[in-house]
Order: C-alpha cells, then sequence, then structure tokens
C-alpha cells in the first residue's frame, strides 16, 4: 500500500502542476479576449460616429430640400408681382418676400452649422479610423506575443498529461475515484504528510494506534478529521 500512496502523491502533485497551468491558460485566454475587446469597443465608437454623420447629411439635405422651396417661393411670389394691382395688394406681396427671404437666411446659416458639423465628424472619424488600424496592428503583435505563450503552455500541459495516464495506470479506478472526490472536498489536496503526530492538513492531531500503522504502510489510512489520505515520509521512518 505504501507504494499505492506514494502514486498517489504523485498524482497530486501532477494535478497540482495542472491547476496551476490551467489557471495560467485561462488568464492567457481572458488577456486575448480583453485584447479582442478592445478592438470590438473601437470599432463600435467609430460606427457610432459614422451613424452620427449619416444622421447629420440626412438633416443638410433636408436643410437644403427646405431652402430650394423658399427659393421658389420667392421667385414666384416676384414674378406675381408684375401683375398685382392695387397697392395694398403689392405691399402685401413685398412683406411675404420679406418674410421668405429672412425663413431662407436662415435655413442658410443652419446649412453652413450643419457643413461645419459634418467636416469636424469627418476629421473625428478620420482619426478614429487611423487609430483603429494602429491599435489592430498594435494587438495582433499582442496578440501574437499571448499565442506563442499559449502554445507552449499547452505543450508543457501536453507532457503533465502523458505524465498523469502513466501515473494512473498503477492505480486501480476506486482508489483514483476516492482520490477524486477528496480533491474536489478539499480545495485540490487530497495526500497529506502526518508528522509528528499530526496531519498537515488540517493541523489535528492523529491517534497514536493509526499514526504507527503509517510506518508499517500495510493499509490505506485517512485523517480521522478531514479524511485525507495520509503518508508519512521514509525519511522519519529511518530516523
Amino acid at each position: 500500500m505504501r507504494i499505492k500512496v506514494k502514486l498517489l502523491e504523485e498524482l497530486q502533485d501532477i494535478d497540482l502542476k495542472i491547476d496551476g497551468r490551467q489557471a495560467e491558460k485561462e488568464l492567457l485566454m481572458r488577456r486575448i479576449a480583453d485584447l479582442d475587446r478592445d478592438i470590438d469597443e473601437s470599432r463600435l465608437a467609430l460606427d457610432a460616429l459614422k451613424e452620427e454623420l449619416t444622421v447629420l447629411q440626412g438633416q443638410k439635405e433636408e436643410l437644403e430640400r427646405s431652402l430650394a422651396l423658399e427659393a421658389d417661393n420667392i421667385v414666384r411670389s416676384e414674378a406675381h408681382l408684375h401683375d398685382i394691382k392695387t397697392q395694398k395688394e403689392y405691399q402685401a406681396v413685398l412683406k411675404e418676400v420679406a418674410t421668405t427671404k429672412k425663413v431662407q437666411a436662415g435655413l442658410e446659416e443652419q446649412i453652413l452649422g450643419k457643413i461645419g458639423e459634418t467636416e469636424s465628424l469627418q476629421g473625428r472619424i478620420a482619426e478614429g479610423e487611423q487609430n483603429l488600424a494602429a491599435l489592430m496592428k498594435n494587438i495582433s503583435l499582442r496578440k501574437g506575443e499571448v499565442q506563442e505563450q499559449l502554445n507552449q503552455l499547452e505543450a508543457t500541459m501536453a507532457g503533465d498529461q502523458s505524465e498523469r495516464e502513466a501515473t494512473t495506470a498503477g492505480l486501480n479506478a476506486t482508489l483514483i475515484k476516492r482520490y477524486l472526490m477528496l480533491r474536489e472536498k478539499r480545495q485540490g489536496i487530497a495526500v497529506v504528510e502526518a508528522r509528528d503526530g499530526s496531519c498537515l492538513g488540517c493541523n489535528m492531531q492523529i491517534p497514536p494506534q493509526m499514526y504507527n500503522n503509517l510506518y508499517k504502510g500495510l493499509e490505506l489510512i485517512t485523517c480521522p478529521h478531514c479524511q485525507r489520505i495520509l503518508f508519512i515520509r521514509l525519511a522519519e521512518t529511518a530516523a
């Protein structure tokens, strides 16, 4: 049984290494996801500017249509002046033309404002596109570096898995199942050393007879307090 427990101890060492590397792998994958998110956020911001530009151009075109209508109204009104017979009607048409020209001037001012806003927005979009291109290039390089680390880590983990399979080959299915259940319940630590009459997993005292049986190595002994599988160092046994 001492050999089996020794294999379990080795298996736990391997599993702890795999746990650590899995955590490192998840961290690297989160970095890649974060880099992708940076690009997505930059692209969304640029798309929002382009959408704003589309709305602005639509507003400008609507103002230009209104301006064209007002210009047509002025032409018709001024043409109608030649057919007017009374002074009162003539003054009314002149007033109408003046009012229309005032509206026309207001529309022209609004159009100029929209043109200025459009040019400003187009500049921001051009700058945003340049920044996005630079960001994508930079992130591509960074993702390449992270991916290389990830590839190396996965290769190492494949070696760990091979080592794990070789170790479990010397253990029966029942013992492995018990070990896995303990690992799940005890935060990854299923096999612990017993020293000076205590379990180093929970720091509780072990019954003397149970502790003495550990020296013999004839049976699987678990801590009565935390249920972890116990082993004793051969150096301590020799002493």
